[in-house]
């Protein structure tokens, strides 16, 4: 359905995008996953037809996009990462006038939008500036969809939402897939990478890894360990120092540590409680995405 080759794109002397290429088959729910600045909202810009690439080509259903951006348009359904609605128009009022737009009417697709429009039917006719965070999220992707698209793409909608608006969020996501729209989804939340079909990791406008989840996760090829104590800073600078350690980095109330080799965990917690650290704990874990993604910014 999508076909991105060799994109890349400049604002003046900053490169947003090197060479991106990559492939979404139909009815796939594929992730962009990436911190801020790494490039998605460019990515997407250039994939709505709202930014031109400097080179390379992309193809919507077949077409191309730049030539073709009349077709690409009529069949997107686009919701971008800041909330873009009429605020002065009533819930009901914004979803009239985006049908409108695409020649069509909300009845007539309302089937597509009524598991997400039940929950915003009792603000039908409050302004959609008055919605909460995670209704206006439901709002705009009634919106997107309100044209039944082909392709919808979604730059980072679950950005600054509540945790249980996320989770209903992306249930909605696998009830569209189901019914044959193609997905492409931003989001600088490494755990909502296993919730897609494949994801893309990018950083600093260069796509690094490409895969299913489990794929991507099979490409962490160092050991790793989880290590604790009731010193984290200087513990992390003392693990940092051993032999075959090559990267240190918090993560939650633990320090994730990379070696090039396999690490004898009872002979260093030892030695760096005998130099004066206590309560060390080091053990052997299974990677994540996270750690594949912090792996690869080396």
């Amino acid at each position: 359905m999508i076909q991105v080759s060799d994109i890349s794109k400049k604002y003046g002397a900053v490169q947003a995008l090197h060479d991106i290429s990559f492939a979404v088959p139909r009815g796939e729910l594929f992730g962009l996953i990436g911190p801020d600045g790494a490039g998605k909202t460019t990515l997407m810009r250039l994939l709505v037809t709202l930014l031109l690439p400097d080179t390379g080509r992309m193809t919507f259903d077949g077409r191309d996009v730049v030539r073709d951006y009349r077709y690409v348009r009529r069949n997107v359904g686009y919701m971008p990462g800041l909330f873009s609605l009429y605020r002065d128009l009533s819930v009901r009022e914004n979803l009239d006038f985006f049908a409108s737009v695409f020649n069509t009417t909300v009845e007539e697709n309302y089937d597509l939008i009524k598991d997400i429009y039940v929950m915003l039917e009792p603000f039908a006719q409050r302004r959609s500036g008055a919605l909460s965070g995670g209704m206006k999220q439901k709002l705009a992707l009634c919106c997107a969809l309100i044209h039944k698209p082909l392709v919808l793409i979604l730059d980072e909608p679950t950005t600054g939402v509540d945790v249980v608006s996320r989770r209903e969020f992306w249930a909605m996501l696998r009830k569209l897939k189901a019914e044959g729209i193609t997905i492409i989804v931003s989001t600088p939340y490494m755990d909502e990478a296993a919730l897609c079909d494949r994801v893309g990791l990018i950083q600093g406008g260069r796509l690094m890894q490409v895969g299913t989840p489990q794929e991507v996760i099979a490409a962490f090829d160092r050991p790793l360990y989880a290590a604790t104590g009731a010193d984290p800073y200087t513990l992390l600078h003392a693990l940092r120092a051993i032999d075959g350690v090559e990267r240190v980095y918090p993560f939650g109330t633990a320090l994730h540590v990379t070696s090039n080799q396999a690490l004898d965990t009872a002979a260093i917690a030892a030695s760096l409680q005998a130099q004066g650290l206590h309560g060390v704990a080091l053990k052997p874990i299974d990677p994540n995405i996270e750690d594949l993604f912090m792996h690869l910014m080396r």
